[in-house]
């Protein structure tokens, strides 16, 4: 190399790179440099541009980025020197850049002791960055916090340090206002980690939960001091409580009450509580839950007395959102009305109101709409368990929202208030033995619900007992009076407070009950005949019962009172007539038969002032030898309306009418008159035997009206023949006896007619003074096939022998019969065999014939 290269390269080492690129530049504008030297100036020239060229490059870049960094960046030396500050640095420190650059760090800073810098390059050495909040100072001499990350890096081969300080102003102010709102507002706020154990806790929450809040809640497991309670005071299991259920599910438990006994003090407090799980930075489970409460003591009590005095007073509340369609009931509400707690809407608690009551409540809830005026009403309805209830329904719209109004009021239950108005209604209207409503107050009530549109929708069940006569005969009145009193307390029972009972008459009780749904008066129909097919004990005889139901519904079968009953009673006798024990609704068919019945009724009472009635005569005859040793007299019936009808249709509506005693009256009459006339005749004195109805029988006076009957038409007593129907053998009472012996002293014949088909009560057969029984033809006809009938008639004479008994058999239609009662030793028979009713004259000739 000649003396101008070496005098370049020389230079590059001593000078900037500035000043070499120019010695370069002089050296090559020299003509003497050989060409080897000149290409390799220029090539080192080239390199050196090019270098300065990309550090110019790399400088822009560095402090484009330096200076776009918001938060201030410093350059320190290894020993704090300020080498380098971004623009960010002069806004904030408000000083000129070359004041702080080449300055110590002190300049920033000036509370940071001498050796500050040993725990940063500690941390430096180790690879970690470094943290730290401290105070720098401005230009002016003010003060602010700032949170500075320093990292080390090497720069011109020495160890330099990058600070970046971010200003906690803002962040200061926040946490302050933050810190104040926690420690001001009085809402409790706990902050706890997945161990329970407190964190943080506001003021509120000190002074809601205790004093002694951080060591009661870090106290040990086993020496917890709080126990925690849900809403209705049952301990909470650990998997429940809101804390673990938001830790367990990473999701915050909204609005909670719940209850914190305090054991060692014994204090209640209630809370409403929202938790929050919390998460730290890239943590998948929540490490701590956030709870933010309100104590609720005082409310909690509030409600609990509310809930007891609305309880008390058997008040609940409600609120209709027509808008959302949501009712809303409180708990007595709910407990009046049979809801189940939850969402509901205004048909559930229409679903618990009858029929009419439902369409008052609807038309009130529109009326209030349109006019918002309030409404009071008195309805009724049942439960879902079946039970009925009565409630007072007050509502009123919501004030201050026209747009979609809210309806609010009260549900008062007056099931007691109105079964005490009722019963203190029906008192005097009851009945004297069983207590219940009598005749006259059900009719008044039936006809006051016809009337009133409303409650016109009624079901009229007619129940008349099966069996009662046979417990009535056989144990006496006291004993049916006695079960006419159980049977309607078991009714009553069974319909509960579904349905309004009367005893109608006799035997026979009625029931109203709610019509519109049809199948109310059904399902208490099935519930008397179950409460009734329990036997009914007296002493130690047992007695079952068994009930006939006719059901009639209104408007349908009839608009007034005695219009559904009578069609409640058709269809209750067409129930007994088919099978007994059940029940039948009224239908259109049975209409005719109502009809039919009443017409027969209204004709019989007719009959014996026309004339319409008229007596055939059926010979009684010797088996032996068919010489006729008596008579029966048999009614027949030739109505001017209805033609001739049979005496099984009629007699018996006469019975139940009552008519049957001037009938029977007529027929004694009648037969003593044809008796008398047969002996002016002079057939002799022929016996002639008439049925008695029991209704005779008990009026007390049918001997006295036999004697002057016999007495009128001068005939012995010993041409007279009674027969009474079984029923007379179980009245043992001494009137009974009285009478029958007064008709035997006149030398009446008394005969126990149809033995067998009824009591059969022997015991009181050998008391009675009788002088024979009549065998029914509903045996003599089956025999001599039918083993059954041959063993009842062989049973009924062998008594009738024992007992010194005449006997007579009925209904002897066959030669094969006669033989058989002959064979028997019955010695008389009467029957078709031997001739049917006859005229008096057909019967006096074919008397005059034998004799």
């Amino acid at each position: 190399m000649n003396a101008a290269g070496q005098a370049a390269s020389e230079a590059a080492q001593r000078a900037e790179p500035e000043a070499v690129l120019a010695a370069l530049e002089a050296a090559l504008a020299g003509r003497t440099l050989p060409a080897d030297i000149r290409e390799l100036l220029q090539q080192a020239r080239d390199a050196l541009h090019d270098a300065l060229a990309e550090g110019e490059s790399a400088r822009l870049r560095y402090h484009a980025l330096f200076d776009a960094v918001p938060d201030p960046v410093s350059i320190l030396s290894e020993t704090g020197i300020v080498l380098d500050l971004n623009r960010a640095g002069v806004r904030a420190y408000g000083r000129p850049r070359n004041e702080i650059v080449g300055q110590p760090i002190e300049v920033l800073n000036p509370d940071l002791p001498p050796d500050h810098l040993k725990p940063v390059w500690e941390s430096l050495n180790r690879g970690e960055t470094y943290v730290i909040e401290v105070t720098n100072m401005r230009g002016d001499g003010s003060r602010f916090p700032v949170e500075v990350h320093s990292a080390g890096f090497m720069h011109g081969g020495r160890r330099c340090i990058v600070a970046v300080a971010r200003d906690l102003s803002g962040r200061w102010q926040a946490e302050s206002r933050y810190r104040l709102l926690v420690e001001s507002i009085d809402k409790g706020v706990l902050v706890l980690d997945r161990s329970y154990r407190l964190l943080s806790a506001n003021p509120a929450a000190h002074r809601i939960l205790g004093a002694n809040l951080e060591s009661d809640i870090n106290a040990p497991a086993a020496t917890r001091q709080w126990a925690i309670l849900d809403e209705h005071g049952r301990v909470l299991p650990e998997p429940e409580w809101p804390a673990q259920r938001a830790l367990r599910s990473g999701q915050i438990v909204p609005s909670t009450t719940i209850g914190l006994h305090h054991l060692p003090s014994d204090r209640m407090v209630w809370i409403s509580a929202t938790t929050v799980p919390v998460f730290s930075s890239g943590r998948a489970e929540a490490d701590h839950v956030f709870v933010l409460f309100s104590d609720i003591t005082d409310l909690k009590r509030d409600n609990t007395l509310f809930d007891r005095a609305q309880s008390l007073a058997h008040i609940g509340g409600w609120e209709w959102d027509r808008g959302r369609q949501r009712l809303y009931l409180t708990d007595e509400a709910l407990r009046i009305v049979g809801l189940d707690p939850g969402r509901h809407a205004m048909d559930d608690l229409l679903a618990r109101l009858r029929g009419g009551d439902r369409h008052r409540v609807e038309a009130a809830l529109e009326r209030v709409f349109l006019t918002r005026d309030g409404f009071d009403l008195e309805l009724q309805g049942v439960r879902g368990d079946g039970h009925a209830f009565w409630i007072r329904m007050i509502g009123e719209v919501e004030p201050g929202n026209h747009a979609a109004p809210r309806i609010a009021g009260t549900v008062q239950d007056i099931t007691e208030r109105k079964q005490a108005e009722e019963t203190l209604r029906i008192q005097a209207r009851t009945d004297p033995l069983t207590g219940i409503l009598n005749r006259d107050a059900i009719l008044g009530e039936l006809d006051a619900r016809l009337r009133e549109p409303s409650e016109s929708e009624v079901a009229v069940l007619y129940i008349d007992l099966d069996r009662f006569k046979t417990v009535n005969d056989v144990l006496g009145h006291g004993a049916g009076d006695d079960l006419l009193v159980r049977t309607g307390q078991r009714i009553a029972h069974a319909i509960g407070t579904e349905g309004l009972l009367a005893r109608f008459g006799g035997d026979e009780f009625l029931v109203l009950c709610d019509g519109s749904e049809r199948e109310q008066a059904p399902r208490l129909a099935e519930a008397i005949l179950h409460a009734l097919s329990v036997p009914f004990l007296f002493g130690e005889d047992e007695f079952t019962i068994s009930a006939s139901i006719g059901i009639a519904y209104a408007p349908e079968h009839g608009s007034r009172p005695q219009q559904l009953i009578q069609n409640a009673d058709t269809a209750m006798y067409d129930c007994k007539r088919r099978a007994r024990n059940g029940w039948q609704v009224f239908t259109p068919d049975l209409a005719q038969k109502q009809q039919d019945r009443l017409q027969i009724e209204t004709q019989l009472r007719r009959a014996l002032d026309n004339n319409e009635f008229r007596l055939v005569y059926q010979p009684q005859v010797n088996l032996r030898d068919g010489q006729i040793v008596a008579t029966e007299a048999l009614i027949r019936w030739q109505s001017h309306q209805l033609g001739e009808l049979r005496p099984d249709l009629f007699i018996g509506h006469a019975e139940t009418t009552g008519d049957i005693v001037r009938i029977g009256d007529w027929v004694l009459r009648e037969a003593c008159r044809q008796a008398r006339e047969w002996q002016e005749q002079g057939l002799g004195v022929v016996r002639v035997a008439i049925n008695v109805s029991y209704r005779q029988f008990v009026g007390e006076d049918l001997a006295v009206k036999v004697g002057e009957t016999l007495q009128e038409f001068d005939l012995p007593g010993s041409s007279l023949e009674l027969e009474f129907t079984e029923r007379v053998l179980i009245e043992d009472a001494p009137a009974t006896l009285r009478i029958f012996a007064e008709l035997r002293r006149m030398g009446v014949v008394l005969t126990i007619d149809d033995f067998g088909e009824g009591y059969s009560a022997l015991n009181y057969l050998r008391r009675l003074p009788i002088h024979g029984l009549k065998l029914s033809q509903l045996f003599v006809e089956g025999v001599p096939e039918n083993r059954s009938d041959v063993a009842v008639c062989e049973a009924v004479s062998a008594i009738a022998r024992s007992l010194g008994l005449g006997l007579v058999a009925e209904g002897v239609e066959r030669e094969a019969q006669r033989r058989f009662l002959l064979e028997l030793g019955v010695p008389v028979g009467q029957g078709f065999l031997f001739a049917p009713g006859l005229p008096p004259d057909e019967l006096a000739r074919r008397m005059a014939q034998r004799r």
